[in-house]
């Protein structure tokens, strides 16, 4: 990991605070183009009354319509679900940076099979936050993940 990437992954754990703070799941995102922010987002499931608000999720609707993916990065503080993966591969996202995949191992290697290049950071931060919040509040987090 470069220092951009140090720095938008922070980011995306800062929105995944906030989304703590909110009452919601602490899953932050960063859509970047090199190192500029496009777009930022977190989990508003709780927030928003919405399932398919995943960080990821929020963050690509915010950053609206882009003639093309290919030169972005994503950065998101956990592992994405298969939801999220797959929009990952729908939009040819090329690289994405996880801050963790401690607490909840996604699809990296299904993203990797994909072609995309797939970096963990394993962030004690991301790790510590995720890890407060599934132990404060379990039964949001098995809702978050459909259990």
């Amino acid at each position: 990991m470069n220092d951009d990437d140090k720095r938008l992954l922070r980011i995306a754990y800062n929105e995944a605070k906030l989304g703590f703070e909110e009452g919601g799941c602490p899953i932050g995102s960063v859509l970047a183009r090199g190192a500029e922010i496009v777009s930022q987002g977190r989990n508003q499931r709780v927030q928003k009354g919405d399932p398919i608000a995943h960080g990821e999720m929020d963050a690509l609707r915010k950053a609206g319509r882009q003639k093309t993916y290919r030169d972005t990065t994503l950065y998101t503080s956990l592992s994405p679900c298969m939801m999220c993966t797959g929009t990952i591969l729908q939009f040819g996202i090329p690289r994405v940076v996880i801050g963790e995949n401690k607490n909840f191992g996604g699809n990296e290697e299904f993203l990797r099979s994909k072609g995309v290049e797939v970096l963990i950071a394993n962030d004690e931060d991301c790790i510590e936050l995720m890890t407060k919040f599934i132990n404060e509040k379990p039964e949001l987090w098995a809702e978050d993940i459909a259990e």
